[in-house]
């Protein structure tokens, strides 16, 4: 074990983030170019687009249980989540290698239906995505402790891997989305890897239930109702999330003037991605982490999920231009930052520990199963809609219930005032 891991220092969370990251980034590719390259280069329609990314989400919601499931159990190549991070990592980049040769795979195989080759890159990536996920987070729970210590962990993850998500959709602004791509596929394999090699997993998890049998010790641990109550509340976060992530290009394809070009379309979305992502990587450590301290973290989190949709309704009255949609996302960007880091430190304090990666993946439910009903079903009312704002009527509507639906959680105790966060050197 390395001395960073044995004293929880800074570097040791920052190594701790890079397989996160790795998926991450991964995600910020698929989000940024799979609508627009199947749009653009394949010419899919709205709905069309929606299918493809209804593929990934479809193997997930038996991937995430399942792999958790595994990952609980498992230890080969000297670790229980490593093995598939490991192969998730490379599954991942192999297919963002292939999402721009759709084309040429589909001509190797003898066919000229490019819809059902998409569709199979994009289940393979999302699928590779949701293999990675579970264990790059379960890790995180398995090396720290409870408390502070973890969401800390947690709020290290998101700002490494927003930071890097920001220069993703930085990457795909300024350089193109095939720049993107092709840079996508070594950073992911680089830290879905590395990392791996210095983080040394526990391989029996501490527990304070000495039962030899697991399920009595899931159920005795676990506050089943208030995991349910997560789980659903986070499920509408991300049908509003996911509405925007598929379908923005259909807002600005109709709000650019008559004539602007493909690659002028992908150029604002990916600087309002990255508006929303420099927020979503500089609030968890810098902002979030300190209020959660002194209200509580369920208390910040719904607040923030508030703001999050009344950016949203800003969106349908005032986004009309570039520059007004960048300053909107910089609101939004409040409530991302929530998403992608609390819950998952709320969730993680609700559920036993040794069976943190089955409960990771039903927690993983209420991301991929909005992203189907998003996919499959939102699709068919924003193909329809004259005005595309619509998405962010839909979106504001998903998260103004996830706030509500929050009010129900506990808050957890000692969540706030009077619980430190220890520096580790050097934050």
């Amino acid at each position: 074990m390395l001395p960073s891991q044995r004293s929880l220092s800074n570097s040791f969370y920052a190594l701790l983030s890079l397989p996160a990251t790795a998926m991450g980034f991964a995600l910020c590719v698929q989000i940024s170019a799979l609508s627009w390259i199947m749009s653009t280069k394949y010419h899919l329609n709205i709905e069309e687009v929606g299918f493809v990314w209804a593929s990934g989400p479809i193997a997930g919601i038996l991937g995430q249980v399942i792999i958790g499931l595994v990952s609980d159990g498992a230890w080969f190549w000297g670790g229980r989540r490593r093995p598939f991070i490991l192969i998730g990592g490379i599954l991942a980049a192999l297919m963002l290698l292939a999402m721009p040769n759709v084309d040429t795979i589909a001509g190797a195989l003898g066919t000229s239906n490019l819809l059902w080759i998409g569709i199979a890159v994009a289940l393979v990536l999302d699928l590779s995505i949701n293999v990675s996920f579970n264990p790059t987070r379960s890790i995180i729970a398995d090396v720290t402790p409870e408390g502070a210590t973890r969401i800390k962990g947690y709020t290290w993850m998101q700002t490494i891997s927003g930071m890097f998500g920001v220069v993703a959709y930085l990457i795909g602004a300024f350089l193109g989305n095939y720049t993107l791509i092709y840079v996508g596929v070594g950073l992911v394999l680089l830290f879905s890897i590395l990392p791996t090699l210095f983080i040394s997993e526990p391989r029996e998890l501490a527990t304070e239930n000495t039962s030899n049998n697991a399920a009595e010790n899931a159920v005795g641990k676990t506050d089943l109702p208030q995991f349910l109550r997560i789980c659903f509340a986070h499920a509408f976060s991300w049908l509003g999330v996911q509405t925007m992530f598929v379908y923005m290009f259909a807002f600005a394809k109709q709000m650019m003037p008559e004539g602007t070009n493909d690659e002028g379309i992908g150029q604002v979305i990916s600087i309002a991605f990255a508006v929303l992502n420099t927020v979503g990587f500089v609030l968890p450590v810098a902002v979030l982490e300190p209020i959660a301290q002194r209200v509580g973290r369920v208390r910040t989190h719904l607040l923030s999920l508030a703001v999050m949709s009344l950016g949203y309704f800003g969106l349908v009255v005032f986004g009309k231009s570039p520059a007004s949609v960048y300053g909107l996302m910089l609101v939004v960007g409040i409530g991302w930052a929530a998403v992608v880091s609390l819950p998952f430190a709320i969730m993680t304090e609700k559920v036993d520990k040794n069976r943190m990666g089955l409960f990771m993946g039903i927690f993983n439910l209420s991301v991929v199963i909005p992203q189907l009903i998003a996919s499959l079903f939102v699709g068919k009312f924003i193909q329809a809609a004259a005005d595309k704002s619509i998405i962010f009527t839909i979106a504001g509507a998903s998260l103004a219930i996830s706030a509500v639906l929050w009010l129900l959680v506990k808050e957890i105790e000692g969540s706030s005032e009077g619980q430190s966060v220890p520096s580790g050197g050097g934050h």
